[in-house]
């Protein structure tokens, strides 16, 4: 019979095991659970951010590591890189096929030591090369295209060098909607605004408070009050409790022209890469007329409370 005694004399134990094969079991348990963690500190599968050193790979300059995230979008932090990196990304948001899928990255405002390439069936193109740097520019590729290859480049000084980037996978139309100049600043029709309202990552009222312009950038930042909060991704929007308000930034392109004015508006729009990106914007008196008639009609796509 196979059987573990536990004898105690005064403060020492001892453990005494009556088959040998016990023994080979238990050691084979906590070989597997070693394994286990092992492998789920190199591979996790549902992470967002992947962050590490080259540091690592110093002995071995030519490593090459696997990274799978699972998220639809997060961030690379790779300190100090050496050797490469392959990034895996596993979307985790609904879409018939891949094909329809579209990755877009945004390197770090300083990110540097590496060029990032597209590898598919060990073919490389380069996506961008080390040392450029355009805090607007977004580097967008079709999903299908293959995985983000991430090579150290060949500097002796690797002090103080990050290589970075944000990610995001999204579908081919909001990527185009985003990028197309003339969108986000043409008036949008009644159908646009109610679709708007039903589908945006943030929906709020609200007045103008300030506009900065970056020329450089070609942007605008709009300076908003929220008298009322509908809804919002990635908390863009903040109390502020001293005045027991929200209030938030939202960007927009500097060819439209965005003022300072009286009155409330309806913002709706995208969260990209962590920024509140301006979609639709009637005034909020405007808004309550088309949503009333849509009402009255029973063609709200979906319903909001308008107080």
């Amino acid at each position: 019979m196979v059987g573990i005694v536990l004898a105690v004399r005064g403060p020492a134990r001892q453990l005494w095991l009556s088959s040998p094969l016990l023994l080979l079991l238990l050691l084979f348990l906590l070989l597997l659970l070693l394994l286990c963690r092992g492998a789920s500190a190199q591979y996790s599968s549902n992470m967002c951010n992947w962050k590490g050193s080259g540091l690592t790979h110093e002995a071995h300059k030519k490593d090459v590591e696997q990274v799978y995230l699972r998220c639809s979008e997060g961030s690379i932090e790779w300190m100090y890189p050496i050797g490469a990196l392959i990034i895996n990304l596993q979307p985790n948001i609904v879409s018939l096929s891949n094909k329809h899928l579209t990755v877009c990255i945004k390197p770090f405002k300083n990110s540097m030591g590496a060029n990032i390439y597209l590898e598919k069936t060990g073919e490389l193109k380069l996506l961008v090369r080390d040392g450029d740097h355009n805090p607007r520019k977004v580097y967008c590729f079709n999903f299908d295209q293959g995985a983000l290859f991430v090579e150290a480049t060949l500097k002796q000084d690797i002090s103080r060098k990050i290589t970075g980037f944000q990610y995001e996978l999204t579908n081919k139309r909001e990527v185009s909607d985003l990028y197309t100049a003339s969108v986000p600043c043409r008036p949008c029709s009644d159908t646009e605004v109610l679709l708007a309202v039903c589908t945006s990552d943030f929906v709020v009222r609200g007045s103008i408070q300030n506009v900065t312009n970056e020329p450089e950038q070609q942007e605008s930042i709009i300076d908003i009050h929220v008298s009322k909060l509908y809804r919002q991704k990635n908390k863009v929007f903040q109390l502020v409790e001293s005045s027991e308000s929200w209030q938030g930034q939202i960007k927009t392109l500097l060819e439209c022209g965005v003022k300072p004015g009286n009155g409330d508006f309806l913002f709706t729009g995208r969260i990209h890469f962590g920024e509140a990106r301006l979609s639709c914007a009637p005034r909020f008196k405007d808004f309550l007329r088309m949503y009333k008639d849509a009402e009255n009609k029973g063609l709200n796509p979906c319903e909001i409370g308008t107080v």
